[in-house]
């Protein structure tokens, strides 16, 4: 990430962008949005849309993906997400796509509390069973474009191991080691790739009047191991809530495990990465740590 190109946007860039390439909607009031995101500049467009804007190369592709694939996916997910309503193109100030989104009212699941938690499980149950169930057909395959999310687990070994090292002072890593080794004995997916968000923590999900209301940020959005959307059991859920959003799901146990791998390879590795650049993405992987690790010890309240 530090040899990425990486651009400064403010607000007067976007209302730059907003008046020359969509001028009827340049007298709408325009403001930034905080977000634990590292991908994206997010701006509210009056109060009905959103500006969403790739801050540095990696994630350019993005744009094309969520423009392509989220207007198919969206009838057929029964969760309000992202719906794209207009793709702006490059100037000389600001060299990449960007998009205009639908506004998904809201409290980030970073600061909004939900009344229950076995009613988020429903809902995220029923998310990830829609999405699994379409059509996969011509959806991108797990690679690069979405952080190799979907991949076989193998693939994120070396990563991971780094990361239990630079936090050996913070974490067990014994235990985390442990817990990892079992999720790697796992077998490997061997059935066709299914649609996965690729990124389900609190910082993608919004809450409404205390229930879950919307998934957002599909910059991950591939096809691969339906286990990396189960990530979300360990980065959001509470334990008695994880069994009741399994109980939802067809999941036999070789991907319930993969699905603990995921969440534990995510936490460690965007944990070690963020600690002292980004307190919102920290907290988050932080917190899929110790939920798999205290499983594991057989802790947790």
């Amino acid at each position: 990430m530090s040899q990425s190109k990486e651009i400064a946007i403010d607000l007067t860039l976007v209302q730059q962008l907003i008046s020359s390439q969509f001028p009827q909607w340049a007298e709408l009031p325009l403001r930034p949005v905080d977000s634990a995101g590292t991908d994206n500049a997010i701006y509210r467009l009056g109060d009905d849309m959103a500006v969403r804007l790739p801050r540095a190369d990696w994630a350019i592709g993005q744009v094309e993906k969520e423009q392509r694939w989220l207007p198919k996916l969206a009838p057929m997910i029964p969760i309000s997400i992202p719906v794209p309503l207009a793709k702006g193109v490059p100037t000389e100030d600001y060299p990449w796509y960007w998009s205009v989104y639908s506004w998904l009212d809201g409290e980030n699941a970073t600061v909004g509390q939900v009344d229950s938690y076995n009613q988020a499980a429903t809902v995220l149950a029923h998310f990830v069973n829609a999405m699994q169930s379409i059509d996969p057909t011509g959806g991108p395959a797990s690679g690069s474009h979405n952080s190799g999310r979907g991949e076989p687990l193998a693939m994120r070994d070396a990563a991971v191991r780094d990361a239990i090292a630079s936090l050996n002072t913070i974490i067990d890593p014994a235990v985390a080691e442990a817990v990892w080794d079992l999720t790697l004995q796992a077998p490997v997916w061997q059935g066709q790739g299914v649609w996965i968000h690729g990124d389900l923590h609190p910082g993608n999900l919004l809450i409404e009047q205390g229930r879950l209301s919307a998934v957002i940020d599909f910059g991950t959005l591939g096809v691969g191991d339906p286990a990396c959307d189960l990530m979300v059991a360990w980065t959001f859920l509470t334990t008695e809530s994880r069994e009741e959003f399994r109980s939802l799901l067809t999941v036999d146990e070789a991907t319930w495990s993969r699905g603990r791998g995921w969440a534990l390879s995510f936490g460690l590795i965007a944990y070690a990465y963020y600690i002292d650049k980004n307190p919102g993405l920290a907290a988050i992987s932080r917190r899929a740590i110790d939920e798999v690790l205290c499983e594991h010890l057989t802790r947790c309240e």
